[in-house]
């Protein structure tokens, strides 16, 4: 079933985005701009060798859908100009607003939170931080749910009303602990009612619609496996910290 509201007609591109890994072109369907990822431009991942990354992007839309939280922009899979791919509504982001920023070590601003401390490419010691506000919590609480491998500074998108958006979720779902994330800095908070209910509720959905259909998107084990990540952040009651120290937990570049 296609969100509310998305278009149906056809797909016109207008260009491609240059520095992404995979094929992605910015397009347009019946005046409404879109971002297309056909499968056909995947580069093959030794890590993720199941499925493709379109469908993970799809499955990562219906459970932020599931959630209540609107986080991933109206996703789904159709046909375009290079057959089969992820097509995602575009968001209009506020250009002079940075959710997560790079600041001088130590330099923390108002209503921000410290992730890590390390060099830039000039060798001066900076801070990795992001913002303190409910929408990056959820933002955050999805990534733990989905095992996001890829969540960039970049990839949270501010909107004029204090909304953020999350985009490029092709490394989600994986079975072992891949979560890579730069929204580090709500570890050990307790989870507060809306995000119990939200989990709650996703959960429960896990086990009806949202389950068959994620099982046509990724594999059997994998929402399985994504089912008892719900029910172990409830169980916690809190944000996790990372699971080892045995592999990168920030993405590299981190924007």
């Amino acid at each position: 079933m296609l969100p509310a509201g998305f278009p149906v007609g056809e797909l016109t591109l207008h260009g491609r985005v240059l520095p992404a890994s995979n094929a992605t072109f910015v397009g347009e369907i019946d005046g409404v701009r879109v971002v297309y990822k056909p499968i056909a431009g995947e580069r093959p991942l030794w890590d993720f060798p199941h499925g493709t990354l379109a469908g993970r992007e799809v499955a990562a839309y219906a459970v932020s859908q599931a959630l209540g939280w609107d986080i991933v922009p109206p996703t789904i899979l159709r046909d375009g100009p290079h057959d089969l791919g992820m097509v995602q509504l575009w968001r209009d982001e506020v250009e002079d607003q940075s959710p997560v920023d790079i600041v001088g070590e130590g330099d923390l601003p108002e209503g921000f939170r410290h992730v890590f401390d390390g060099l830039d490419a000039h060798d001066q010691p900076v801070s990795l931080v992001h913002e303190d506000s409910a929408a990056l919590r959820r933002m955050a609480l999805f990534d733990v749910v989905v095992n996001n491998a890829d969540r960039k500074g970049g990839h949270v998108l501010p909107m004029p009303d204090g909304h953020r958006f999350g985009v490029d979720h092709g490394l989600t779902f994986h079975v072992e602990h891949k979560l890579r994330t730069v929204l580090w800095g709500f570890v050990g908070d307790p989870l507060t009612d809306e995000e119990t209910t939200g989990l709650r509720r996703l959960g429960v959905a896990f086990e009806g619609e949202l389950g068959r259909t994620l099982c046509d998107l990724v594999t059997e084990e994998e929402v399985a496996t994504t089912a008892r990540r719900i029910s172990r952040l409830l169980a916690r009651g809190a944000f996790p910290a990372p699971a080892s120290s045995a592999y990168p937990v920030i993405p590299w570049p981190p924007f």
